[in-house]
């Protein structure tokens, strides 16, 4: 082989690792750029491998609380209704309340002198069509005189009440409240606890009223 054409091989073959390690500027940018891409693909499938936050169930709504039962009072129905006897009814029903209750009045029948707006008091007995003096009465002592009659301060109703000596409409009502207050006298001297009764007023009433 010519020295010539062995000189010129071997300077080639001396380049060529030189060239395939010299990519240019063009090849770098290249480079780069596949860098930049594998980067990108890579950041990609971390984000993807991130944990997805799940919503929270919802909060159970709270179940209010369930009403107390309504409180009742007992009455005892009597006279002239269809259904005579004793019924259990809301707290804060009227007289007319009751009566209804008892089935009405009979046939030809009236209330008489009854409030039938009034309200009820647990333990007390509503006479229907009653005379006047009669329905002053206290339960137990039908046809009794008013003036002489005893009554009963824990079955007395607010009418009954209202005949005493020296009580009015006003009276009547606070010594009914103070007997549902305390659940019934449980004797006659607590009378000097309600608002309105004086030591005289109390000598008066204290030989009407029992326990």
């Amino acid at each position: 082989m010519p020295p010539t054409f062995q000189a010129f091989r071997d300077a080639i073959t001396s380049a060529q690792p030189s060239a395939a390690l010299d990519l240019g500027k063009p090849g770098l940018r290249v480079l780069m750029a596949v860098g930049a891409l594998a980067v990108a693909v890579a950041a990609f499938f971390v984000w993807r491998s991130q944990p997805t936050p799940e919503p929270l169930p919802p909060t159970p709504a709270t179940t209010p609380p369930t009403p107390s039962p309504t409180m009742k009072v007992t009455v005892q129905v009597a006279g002239k209704v269809r259904n005579p006897g004793v019924y259990l009814l809301p707290q804060g029903s009227r007289v007319t309340d009751a009566v209804s209750a008892a089935g009405g009045l009979r046939h030809g029948a009236s209330t008489g002198p009854l409030n039938l707006a009034r309200r009820l008091i647990d333990g007390e007995q509503i006479v229907v069509g009653a005379p006047a003096a009669a329905a002053a009465v206290p339960p137990g002592l039908p046809g009794a005189d008013p003036a002489t009659a005893i009554l009963d301060l824990n079955s007395a109703t607010p009418d009954q009440l209202e005949e005493l000596p020296g009580v009015g409409e006003v009276l009547a009502a606070r010594i009914a409240e103070f007997r549902t207050a305390h659940g019934g006298f449980t004797s006659v001297d607590q009378l000097r606890e309600v608002s309105g009764i004086g030591a005289k007023k109390y000598e008066e009433i204290k030989p009407k009223v029992r326990v």
